[in-house]
This record gives structure tokens, C-alpha cells and sequence, in this order.
């Protein structure tokens, strides 16, 4: 649409309700960042017409070190999101302006080959491009003016939202918007893998891009199984807040690759690839052969997997038949078998221990207000938690983990209903 329909769109009835309906309290502070980027696209790039889009973070709600042993999970998409003005400029060049990352550059189309780090957003998004011709879709030039709260470090992907936001847009400028958004998820997966060189899934992409709360089944990892929850969560007058606990200062690539490798330990043991390949009975009758094997950890991480895969199953259950206290008492259970059994909640050895002191403060919280439920959230081992609470309560929760973590440490977000669209269909 022209820039001067986009503007009286924003301030429409109609985009009143979507802005609502994805933002809840916030509508009327998102409003203005939509209002933001096309005014800064306007500055940048000029041009009649633009297009509004938004990709959301996300939140992993079970399923705990799940998806690289081909498990299931549980996520959801979140109020926090990236946002963007852009326009197909009939070039084969790709100007991208990242406002919060005070990035600016430019990509020729015809020129896709990688930097030599293998890393940046300029890497991510020439393996998206790739990713698209590699799957036979078209790719053109394009303007973006992108801005985004989603917050880095906090296992809420914001990586991922910036890749679902360029699928979004390649597929509207290029593909008609016939490319569904699990090939988005292949995209971002391809670019993160061959242009990154990172060893990533699914999981954040499809989140990020589907909307709403979904569950996926990775058994056939090449075509997930993935089902969205048409769930009102906003009904539940709930609110998921994510605590920053304070960040290790080491590295802990090493943590984080042991679990995958010890539970494909296990798997090792019968013969298998990943533990999805295996049944938790055959673990516990050859309890002896797989502790000698592959050792006690890997044995408590095997048994992990199996029920946090039985959690997941649970939790969906719960949500169809709208038990909402019984999806919050499996919220707790994960955590506690990502606390016990899984063990990654800290790095052995050290004295530092944010997540399990702010679990700890969180639990305290939740038995004396007798509601709510709590879990790390993400990788672990430093970092994140993750508390589902009644809004009743939210804004006392937060000043009390915050006296605790640091002033800003708490954010308070809900599930959104849409995940990487382009909004002018939306609002107009």
C-alpha cells in the first residue's frame, strides 16, 4: 500500500483490534513503533509503497533439551517482536537498516557467498537468500528499516525473529505468499547451519514463525509435526515473565553440547542414533549396562528426554481440555527434571548460581501466594528463567525477583496469536 494508506491504517479501528489482540496492555505503545519504522523508512528510502511487517520471539514452555534427540517440545510466540517497513525495489540489491543493532548494509543478490568469520547478520541473511534459491523460490531486492525489542541472551530467539522476519518478506515481495512457514523454518535452519556454522534445529524458528502455542514432534526431523494450539492463553489472565539471573563468563559450548552427546550416548548403547529411537523401558531394564557405558549423567539426561517428551503430551492434553492448573503443575515438573535430572541448572563446580537462586526465590514466592509455576528456561546453565503467574500478582513478583537479579531484569510477556506476518492485511 502508499505510505499515506499506511498511515491512516495505523490508526484505524481495525488495527486497533489486531494491535490488541497481539499486544494486549502495549497496543498503544506498539502502534507508535509501527508509526516509527515507516517514518524511518520514509527518511531512509523514500518510494510510494511500503509494506508493514512483525516475526515474533518465542518461549519454550516444555520440552528441555528435547528437539536434538528428535523429542517433543512445547512453545509459544511472544509480545515482544521485530518490526519492519520495507518495499521491493526492483534492483538486485538488499538495503537493510537494523535501528537497534545500528546496523546498515547492503547485499547484492547476485553475491551470496559468505565472509570468512562465517558470522553477523550480514552472513544470516545472504544464507536466508540462499536458503530460498536453494529450495527453488525467487529472491529479489528489497528496502528494510527494522527495529526490535525482543532481547538478546535471554533464550528467546531473537535471531530467529529477524530470519522469520526476512522470510516474510521475501515471500510477499517474490513468492506471492505461497511459501508456507515451515519451509521458513528450513530457511533459517540452512542459513544458521551452512552460513553460521551453527549445529541449530527448528525449534526457534518454527515458533517464532507459526504464532500462537505449538507443539512439535521432531521424530522425522526433516518434516517436524507440528500442531498449533488454537488455545486462548489471554483468558487465563496469566503472564509469562522471563528473569535474567546474571550471564556466566565462561564459555559454555562445552555444557551445552554434553547433553545432546550424552543422551545420544545412551542411544549409542542399542545401537541407535538419538534417544527418540530408543524407549525409556529398554533404559531402565539395561539400567546397569547403560550407567557402565555411557555413564550415570547420561543415564538421569536418557530419562529426562523420555518423560519430558510425556510432559509435553500432558501439557497439549491439558490445554485441549482447558485444565489450566494441571499445565502449570507440569510446568513445575519440567523444571524440577531439568533441575534433578537433566542438571542443567548450573555448571558443576562453580559457585555461580543465578538460575537456581532465582528458582529458588520464585518457588518461595509461589508457595506463599499459592498460584503459579516456575522453570529454567532455554539452554541453562546460566542465564534464564522462566515464571507463568496470575497478572494479580505479576507486578509484585517482578519487584521482589528484581530486588533479588537487578532493577530491569524481569519481562513480562503473554502468547501472541501470530507469528512472522506481513501486517497490512491486517489493518487495512
Amino acid at each position: 500500500m502508499d505510505r499515506e494508506a499506511a498511515k491512516k491504517a495505523l490508526q484505524s479501528a481495525k488495527a486497533t483490534g489486531f494491535f490488541t489482540e497481539m499486544y494486549g496492555d502495549g497496543a498503544a505503545e506498539n502502534e507508535k513503533r509501527y508509526e516509527h519504522v515507516l517514518e524511518g523508512f520514509e527518511k531512509s528510502f523514500g518510494g510510494d509503497q511500503v509494506s508493514l511487517f512483525t516475526s515474533a520471539g518465542r518461549t519454550e514452555i516444555s520440552g528441555n533439551h528435547t528437539d536434538h534427540n528428535n523429542g517433543k517440545v512445547l512453545a509459544g510466540s511472544i509480545n515482544l517482536d521485530c518490526v519492519a517497513c520495507a518495499a521491493a525495489n526492483g534492483t538486485d540489491e538488499i538495503h537493510i537498516i537494523s535501528e537497534t543493532y545500528s546496523q546498515k548494509f547492503t547485499i547484492n543478490i547476485k553475491n551470496l557467498k559468505p565472509s570468512d568469520k562465517m558470522a553477523g547478520t550480514i552472513d544470516l541473511t545472504k544464507g536466508m537468500l540462499a536458503g530460498f534459491q536453494e529450495m527453488g523460490y525467487q529472491i529479489g531486492g528489497f528496502d528494510a528499516y527494522i527495529t526490535s525489542n525482543v532481547i538478546s541472551a535471554a533464550g528467546v530467539s531473537s535471531s530467529a525473529s529477524y530470519e522469520m522476519l526476512i522470510c516474510s518478506m521475501i515471500n510477499e515481495f517474490f513468492n506471492d505468499g505461497k511459501v508456507d512457514v515451515v519451509t521458513y523454518a528450513h530457511v533459517g535452519k540452512y542459513a544458521e547451519n551452512k552460513y553460521w556454522n551453527k549445529g541449530s534445529g527448528l525449534l526457534d524458528q518454527m515458533a517464532c514463525a507459526v504464532g500462537g502455542m505449538i507443539t512439535i514432534d521432531f521424530k522425522n526431523p526433516l518434516e517436524p509435526v507440528v500442531e498449533k494450539l488454537d488455545y486462548d492463553f489471554g483468558a487465563q489472565d496469566h503472564s509469562l515473565i522471563i528473569v535474567q539471573t546474571g550471564k556466566g563468563h565462561a564459555d559454555l559450548s562445552a555444557e551445552y553440547s554434553s547433553i545432546p552427546n550424552e543422551m545420544k550416548r545412551v542411544a549409542a548403547v542399542f545401537g541407535k542414533e538419538v534417544c527418540a529411537e530408543i524407549t525409556e523401558q529398554e533404559v531402565i531394564e539395561n539400567a546397569a549396562k547403560v550407567r557402565k557405558e555411557a555413564g550415570d549423567r547420561a543415564f538421569l539426561r536418557a530419562l529426562h528426554f523420555f518423560e519430558e517428551n510425556k510432559r509435553v503430551e500432558k501439557q497439549v492434553q491439558a490445554l485441549k481440555e482447558n485444565r489450566f492448573d494441571e499445565f502449570l503443575s507440569l510446568i513445575t515438573e519440567s523444571g524440577n527434571s531439568s533441575w534433578k535430572w537433566l542438571q542443567n541448572c548450573y555448571v558443576p563446580g562453580s559457585e555461580e548460581q543465578g538460575i537456581t537462586s532465582a528458582l529458588a526465590l520464585t518457588e518461595l514466592f509461589i508457595k506463599e501466594k499459592g498460584c503459579g509455576a516456575c522453570r529454567v528456561h532455554g539452554g541453562g546453565f546460566a542465564g534464564v528463567i522462566m515464571a507463568m503467574l496470575p497478572n494479580s500478582v505479576t507486578d509484585e513478583y517482578i519487584a521482589y525477583i528484581e530486588k533479588a537479579m537487578g532493577e530491569g531484569s524481569a519481562y513480562r510477556m503473554s502468547i501472541r496469536p501470530y507469528g512472522a506476518v506481513c501486517v497490512d492485511g491486517y489493518i487495512a
